[in-house]
């Protein structure tokens, strides 16, 4: 009994002795393939000019709050919005969407004097608000998973402030968007519309740490 109490002992000191928040926010440039809304577009709205590419870039904002368990591990949570819109046929059709993405995070960190390195990865529940403007605007929501992996960089600035530079890999699969039992159907090929995706991201940012 003794030595499981010294061992609990040992790991809340050492909690202690390295426990620091980072908390930081950021913004930046997704670069997605994102097959069944490009599909659904290309197909329907786009003219030759216009078409979307397999790799559409969009932005992100993003904010995250790190809790250093020790010098070398940190948990956290992190809240990212990708946003994006397409207008085509002389402007009389528009779609829009937000793409809300929370994600429980887990990092090895490599620290050193004036800056450090994190390297993790996470997943979380995924939220989507759709807009399609067809003459009327309609509305439609979705819902799912995603995971994300990053790596970053924050270099002091000013004391307790650091600049951040950093990559990220992402999946994200939202499911089929819907508007009530309404889905938005692509009539070419049959397809459910969904932002089912993968991304990659730079971004920039400042960290705060105390």
């Amino acid at each position: 009994m003794r030595k499981y109490t010294l061992v609990i002992l040992t790991l809340v000191t050492a909690s202690s002795l390295f426990a620091q928040w980072d908390v930081s926010a950021s913004m930046g440039l997704d670069f997605k393939s994102m097959p069944t809304f490009r599909d659904y577009i290309n197909i329907n709205f786009s003219s030759a000019g216009n078409q979307i590419s397999s790799f559409k870039s969009a932005v992100a904002f993003g904010t995250e709050a790190d809790y250093k368990l020790s010098k070398n591990f940190a948990l956290g949570v992190e809240y990212n919005l990708q946003i994006d819109s397409y207008n085509g046929n002389g402007s009389t059709y528009e779609i829009s969407y937000s793409l809300h993405r929370p994600s429980l995070m887990a990092y090895y960190i490599i620290p050193g004097v004036g800056y450090q390195f994190k390297l993790g990865g996470g997943a979380g529940y995924r939220s989507v608000s759709l807009s399609e403007r067809i003459i009327t605007e309609t509305k439609y929501t979705a819902s799912g998973f995603g995971l994300v992996f990053k790596a970053e960089g924050n270099t002091m600035l000013a004391n307790h402030f650091y600049a951040l530079i950093g990559g990220n890999l992402r999946y994200d699969s939202t499911g089929d968007v819907t508007n009530g039992s309404q889905k938005i159907v692509n009539n070419s090929t049959g397809d459910k519309l969904n932002l089912n995706s993968i991304s990659f991201g730079i971004y920039l940012g400042i960290t705060f740490t105390f």
